[in-house]
């Protein structure tokens, strides 16, 4: 199969130029493909993992592949998808940032001499403006770029100058790219198709040479959210922001439609085993949910890691396992004695955004300690709660979390 059968079976398809004459270079040759990534976080997260998991593919199959950090277009902030303008991050923010999420690339792409993890800043930086708007500026018609949504939506808003740049300065990020690495296909997230097809017709207009552009679907849940949102914020791939353990938590609870989906994208399972684990049906669904978190959380943490997340899911659903996995806080002993109200304690640890959400959530029976409905609004946590110096939290179905005693049990 070649990785674009492949990836319209596994559903990374939304829309191609010239695609015959893309398929047809790809049948033939190796070819080098980018994607950019703009450091607006010291973590990547679940949203990045399509754009992540595209460059894995077309590298499985032989092509080369760019990871661009945007380090330059990060200082100018891109309008696409954003009711007002981006956040302003310093040179040094970006560049911290940028050092941050460098390592969680590894775990998914291989980078030697030919497969490149770069920062546009390296030639956006100290860009001679004058010069640019000669060379690349007089390409672009103001009016073609205000026909696109991406700047329509935005001029009832406000679109600053400095955000308008931005579509200019992809398209050279990719004329960068062609002329250093032979790079001649740029891919991204639909929203970013405006700006994909610019810097495909820039190439082609200065320098006659083809260029092909992709974009991946943006991808929502079956309830209608953004895939990688939940109530506490994003599922981030630090382990530091979001523990391997919430990371397996979050696949293996998501709604039954979305798992075969999610099998074909985040997975690098066969068409054959991912087939069998669709036809599963009711409760056997928790089967395929349990192999696309384990395999997910493996891409993202390692099998050690996914191991252990899985022994932690089985000892509060199941039974066994390694209950030490669950996330916890630690409390004093002082603090325990003065009492500590079980609304704020849910909050405090994350479970619930706010108290008004914990106050409803209880009301509607959706709070647990050790395993016991939680039904007072002013009910408190005590010694006797603790079995063998931690008590156990849960916030509807499937949220778990471990309040310990620090320094261990009490006597």
């Amino acid at each position: 199969m070649s990785v674009l059968k492949e990836f319209e079976w596994r559903g990374f398809c939304q829309q191609q130029t010239h695609p015959e004459e893309l398929a047809s270079r790809m049948d033939q040759q190796s070819i080098c493909a980018y994607c950019g990534f703009d450091p607006t976080a010291d973590s990547l997260h679940v949203g990045h993992l399509i754009p992540i998991m595209g460059l894995a593919h077309l590298q499985r199959h032989g092509h080369r592949i760019i990871a661009l950090m945007g380090g330059g277009t990060a200082m100018v902030g891109d309008p696409s998808g954003k009711t007002e303008m981006r956040k302003m991050l310093t040179e040094e923010q970006l560049q911290q940032n940028i050092e941050a999420i460098r390592p969680q690339f590894g775990r998914f792409l291989r980078f030697d001499e030919e497969n490149l993890q770069i920062n546009n800043s390296e030639w956006l930086r100290d860009l001679n403006y004058l010069d640019f708007l000669r060379e690349i500026g007089r390409h672009f018609s103001v009016n073609r770029m205000l026909s696109f949504e991406t700047y329509k939506a935005r001029l009832e808003t406000g679109l600053s100058f400095l955000e308008f740049n931005y579509q200019l300065l992809q398209a050279y990020d990719f004329l960068e790219l062609k002329r250093r690495y032979g790079c001649t296909l740029q891919l991204g997230g639909d929203d970013q198709w405006a700006n994909i097809i610019s810097g495909v017709d820039l190439i082609r207009r200065v320098d006659q040479h083809d260029a092909f552009g992709f974009t991946y679907p943006l991808l929502t849940t079956a309830s209608g959210k953004k895939m990688g949102k939940t109530e506490s914020g994003a599922i981030w791939l630090d382990p530091t922001r979001t523990s391997p353990y919430e990371y397996y938590q979050y696949w293996v609870n998501l709604d039954d439609a979305d798992v075969a989906k999610c099998l074909r994208l985040f997975t690098y399972l066969p068409q054959d085993q991912i087939q069998e684990l669709e036809q599963l049906e009711g409760a056997d669904i928790r089967k395929a949910k349990a192999v696309l978190a384990f395999e997910t959380t493996s891409l993202a943490h390692g099998e050690e890691e996914a191991r252990k997340a899985e022994k932690g899911a089985q000892a509060v659903f199941g039974g066994g396992g390694d209950r030490s996995q669950v996330p916890a806080t630690e409390i004093t002993r002082t603090r325990l004695t003065e009492g500590i109200l079980l609304l704020d304690l849910f909050v405090e640890v994350g479970m619930c955004p706010s108290r008004s959400e914990a106050r409803r959530l209880l009301q509607q029976g959706g709070l647990y300690l050790n395993q016991e409905r939680v039904e007072e609004l002013d009910a408190t946590l005590t010694v006797e709660h603790f079995v063998e110096g931690e008590v156990l939290l849960r916030a509807g179905k499937k949220r778990y979390h471990r309040i310990i005693i620090q320094g261990g049990p009490l006597q």
